[in-house]
């Protein structure tokens, strides 16, 4: 399925977690590099120390029973509405005092909504609860820590339970807390016997380097950052880590004065990711011989360093209410942390809350590296909230503060996407490809494939097929653009071969998208090929089950081979799933009465253009038919109601037009010119 495919690579949410993939999790970084600037811009922000608030839905104290705050509180839960659920919760107290389950969820939701210092209330009613103890122990053991009492943090955190992670994050909590009393040794020496499963290793190698440095042991400090940086494991579990790990190693090389093993250190990350935006200010610094100060400077962050670590590497779908825990712990201990923030927003966004979102994005200081990033991603989070004017003028403005930072072109390019503004989304794309300049890298194929996608949406095919070829000549084994530019070939009858073993090819780089399987399913549909066809629309329903098209191909697919009874139930069962509303009628009509014959094929050539091609198939069709229609060949600037009105004498019977060509059911908009189009015969 191109044009799904296209909308879900280039939509402002999938755009944000590329984005956020890209800058925090750094070896999944995108594809460009950028000189770093500040930006020009002041988004809103909230107040650097202030919890994430939000107004409640509707007035708490109006509620009058037990029941009815719970069942209120449940659901604003639910909906990560913590504010809101945060006074329910309390107004619920109110009725029930003693009820553990009640004061339990208060807790998690005032963490979770950032209001640290407020959960200790609820935490120290709640210390004997052992339903909660991991968390409650946790919160307990940072809180001493912040305030200086080590001694009580370590009696605190001490565990005797059998979740290795559990015990993995107390013990190097507790590590810390040995730190911050001045027991350096002994800290590092309590990681060091930690025993348990061989993934202990990617977190405790950071951490004990860390601590070394703290404890001014620079030899043991080298030898465990050298482990963490260049440990494979270690890279692919814990990105956010590494990255911390080799920005750790590099300042401390500066300072002991060894410039070339500090720009040596950075090197190893580089090879990985080439726009990770503090690496690059970390460079730029040391080149000039500063000595940058160290991210972790006491047991406090060294404490939220682990919150970080261990939130991160747990950062995927479906485990986000945990990895906002741990994070907002961490955020509690070292509110100043620019990545802490920008995997906050991130998650936020997940979780389908843009107002919390674009305040941690603004929580980023303004001083920080990762600002821009921050900014970037704020301009991305408003289009999702639908302020789609304040998106793109937010992120024109950060073009025109660095004109050479592609990410920038990339965020505004998917807003514009969004906002379907193909001809403005072409011209962005223009001005980045001048910036990209002559001689363009590997990396830059995702600036030609999207201005390629620009054109093609404008019916500028000229235009737009340069641009797909240039991105597989920089990526040739790229499967979105490789689906792409096959789908459109077949759609158009072009290059008949080519273009399905291009699908073909994206299909096995990536057999688990529905939408690219979808893709080739359709491509065999419009050959012709339907037991082929019916093969795959039937997989890759089976990969993305809810989409309404891939649904709708398959019911066409079971029509073409005789499973009438099957086709409807699809078509049905496409209806429930929010198809796009021009296509409700389409497949309305379809439920009533089925699908017209199909006619034949088209011809199979290897370089013909759609004018060349057309008449052929028109031939082939003679053949088969005793009444030769009459037809139309496609000029540039023809749209549908035009035809109708030039050649049939009404504008209305674009339908007719419509129903007489059946590659226009699918996409009534898809008229290119040299295409022929058969023409209704007289009006009833």
């Amino acid at each position: 399925m191109r044009q799904k495919l296209a909308h879900r690579l280039l939509s402002s949410a999938a755009f944000g977690a590329v984005l956020l993939l890209a800058t925090a999790t750094p070896h999944l970084a995108g594809a460009q590099d950028q000189t770093q600037q500040p930006a020009v811009t002041q988004p809103v922000a909230a107040p650097a120390n202030d919890p994430v608030t939000e107004e409640p839905a509707f007035d708490a104290s109006r509620v009058n029973s037990f029941s009815g705050a719970f069942l209120a509180a449940r659901t604003a839960d639910v909906d990560h509405d913590y504010a809101t659920a945060i006074a329910l919760y309390r107004k619920a107290l109110d009725f029930d005092p003693a009820n553990l389950d009640i004061r339990e969820r208060l807790m998690i939701s005032l963490l979770m909504n950032g209001e640290f210092d407020e959960s200790l209330k609820q935490v120290d009613a709640l210390k004997e609860d052992t339903s909660v103890e991991r968390i409650t122990k946790i919160v307990r053991g940072l809180d001493a820590i912040r305030k200086g009492d080590y001694q009580e943090a370590e009696k605190v955190l001490a565990y005797k339970g059998l979740n290795d992670l559990d015990r993995l994050t107390q013990a190097l909590i507790s590590a810390w807390a040995k730190v911050g009393a001045g027991k350096g040794k002994d800290a590092i020496s309590l990681v060091k016997g930690l025993k348990g499963p061989d993934w202990f290793k990617v977190f405790t190698d950071y951490q004990i380097g860390s601590m070394a440095l703290m404890s001014g042991d620079d030899a043991t400090a080298r030898t465990y950052l050298k482990a963490a940086i260049t440990s494979e494991e270690g890279v692919a579990t814990t990105p956010d880590t590494f990255m911390r790990a080799v920005m750790a190693l590099a300042r401390m090389e500066a300072a002991d004065g060894r410039k070339q093993q500090a720009l040596d250190a950075i090197s190893v990350a580089e090879r990985l990711v080439t726009n990770y935006a503090p690496l690059k200010a970390l460079r730029q610094s040391i080149e000039k011989g500063e000595k940058p100060e160290q991210q972790v400077t006491n047991a406090v962050e060294g404490a939220a360093s682990v919150l970080f670590s261990v939130g991160s590497a747990l950062n995927r779908q479906g485990a986000e209410e945990m990895v906002s825990l741990y994070l907002q712990m961490s955020h509690a201990l070292d509110p100043k942390s620019a990545d802490t923030l920008i995997l906050l927003g991130g998650i936020a966004e997940k979780l389908e809350q843009p107002k919390q979102a674009i305040e941690l994005y603004g929580r980023v200081p303004e001083g920080s590296p990762m600002r821009r990033i921050s900014e970037l991603q704020l301009g991305l989070t408003l289009a999702q909230s639908g302020d789609v004017a304040g998106a793109r003028q937010h992120l024109q403005s950060l073009i025109a503060s660095d004109p050479t930072d592609l990410r920038s072109y990339i965020a505004y390019g998917s807003v514009l996407s969004d906002a379907k503004d193909y001809a403005e989304m072409a011209r962005n794309y223009d001005r980045a490809v001048d910036v990209v300049g002559p001689v363009p890298r590997q990396s830059d194929w995702s600036i030609f494939f999207q201005r390629g996608i620009a054109y093609e949406r404008l019916k500028e095919w000229d235009k737009a097929e340069p641009n797909f070829r240039k991105a597989l000549e920089l990526n040739p084994d790229q499967p979105s653009v490789l689906n792409y530019l096959g789908y459109s070939w077949v759609d158009m009858n072009r290059n008949l071969d080519e273009g399905l073993e291009m699908i073909r090819k994206a299909v096995e780089l990536r057999p688990d998208d529905g939408y690219i399987v979808d893709s080739l399913g359709w491509a065999y549909y419009r050959l012709g090929r339907y037991d082929e066809a019916v093969e795959e629309l039937e997989r890759a329903v089976e990969l993305r089950a809810g989409d309404a098209a891939i649904n709708d191909h398959l019911g066409d697919a079971y029509w073409r081979v005789g499973r009438k009874l099957e086709a409807k139930y699809q078509w049905q069962r496409a209806l429930t799933m929010k198809p796009e509303l021009t296509e409700i009628p389409k497949i309305e009509q379809k439920i009533r009465e089925g699908l017209a014959d199909a006619g034949p094929p088209p011809v199979k050539t290897a370089m013909a253009s759609p004018a060349a091609t057309a008449p052929a198939v028109a031939a082939q069709q003679d053949a088969t038919s005793d009444a030769k229609p009459s037809n139309y060949t496609v000029n540039d600037g023809d749209t549908l109601w035009k035809i109708a009105v030039e050649q049939l004498g009404d504008g209305d019977r674009f339908r007719e037009l419509i129903r007489a060509n059946p590659a226009l059911r699918r996409n009534p908009d898809r008229l290119f010119p040299g295409q022929v189009l058969e023409l209704p015969g007289p009006a009833n």
